[in-house]
């Protein structure tokens, strides 16, 4: 097993103070790995990065061919509760004569510094993960599934969310547990997880949902903002690179599908350090050359983050140049 590399590191006032080690995993369609820094096997939760594949089949429960693209995007997103985003996830519930109080997800604070401020209390369509449980309990009322129990691993969606899992990884079985807004989460190896975005990038491997799944993508790329928000990496890189879909997850997981070459990439921080995810992501894509040099300068706001004292910048957390290896063949 390969240790893990570094992949982003931290300089206050001229000294490193913290380094981030991870694993990278690049896949093509076929589940062949391409390229690779650290442990491509390292096991990992797919956490908020499923949400596009969840999506997808929570929309073909749902068979609505006209389904609003904002609201499809807000399906995938791990947004920041800003008003754009709690106005479209209470919109797709109001469209299956759902209200807020069908949703499971716990209650929170939004994301957003702004919105956090103006909120007055935590509440459930406010939590990160709300327009992917607004799909879910949509999806399970058009199918006239329990509204209850769509969280239960047993539940009829569910069931059919791991097996869209089992078919984008090309696993004969998962570890499912529990995801922090209360979901089912899959584990899985990173390379599996890269796998699983390749076929993303080319879902006629996905068999029956393919249509939804590029309902999903496009959406995506068509509403990066609804994904993510306000300075946030998801959003930005999807602005400025348009033919990448992107979506990190919690403890440091970041994903992306490559739609013209067809690759998949994954990413993890060994050390669950979600502030050092988003520029070790944008730095393999740039070794890839699915970031141009053009692309990479607007974006280095994200590829470089100002560390503080004393309300100045006195240094930065930014990506290692890292080096992606070739798989062996």
């Amino acid at each position: 097993m390969a240790t893990a590399v570094p992949l982003a590191r931290v300089i206050r006032s001229g000294l490193e103070e913290s380094l981030h080690l991870g694993h990278v995993a690049v896949c093509d369609a076929a589940g062949r790995l391409v390229a690779s820094a650290g442990d491509p096997s390292r096991l990992v939760f797919a956490r908020s990065s499923m949400k596009p594949l969840q999506a997808s089949v929570s929309l073909a429960a749902m068979r609505d061919d006209d389904l609003p693209v904002p609201m499809l995007a807000v399906m995938c997103a791990s947004h920041n509760g800003e008003p754009v985003h709690v106005r479209t996830v209470s919109a797709l519930l109001r469209r299956s004569g759902l209200g807020v109080s069908s949703l499971r997800c716990p209650r929170d604070w939004p994301m957003d510094a702004g919105a956090r401020a103006r909120a007055r209390s935590p509440r459930r369509v406010l939590h990160n993960c709300s327009g992917k449980h607004a799909g879910m309990v949509a999806a399970s009322a058009s199918a006239g599934w329990d509204l209850e129990t769509y969280l239960r691993p047993t539940h009829p969606l569910q069931r059919r969310v791991t097996k869209a899992v089992l078919a984008a990884t090309g696993l004969a079985k998962v570890h499912v547990g529990v995801d922090g807004c209360g979901a089912p989460v899959h584990g899985v190896p990173l390379a599996s997880m890269a796998t699983l975005f390749a076929r993303l990038a080319r879902p006629e491997r996905l068999g029956p949902i393919e249509p939804q799944v590029t309902r999903a993508t496009s959406a995506m790329g068509a509403e990066p903002y609804l994904v993510a928000g306000r300075n946030r990496t998801d959003t930005a890189l999807m602005r400025e690179v348009p033919g990448l879909v992107v979506k990190s997850g919690a403890e440091g997981l970041a994903c992306a599908a490559v739609l013209d070459t067809g690759l998949g990439v994954a990413m993890k921080i060994e050390d669950g350090g979600d502030r050092a995810a988003g520029p070790a992501l944008i730095w393999a894509l740039a070794q890839l050359g699915a970031v141009s040099i053009e692309a990479l300068a607007r974006l280095d706001p994200f590829l470089r983050r100002p560390v503080t004292g004393g309300g100045r910048v006195v240094g930065e957390l930014s990506a290692e140049p890292f080096r992606l290896g070739s798989a062996r063949r």
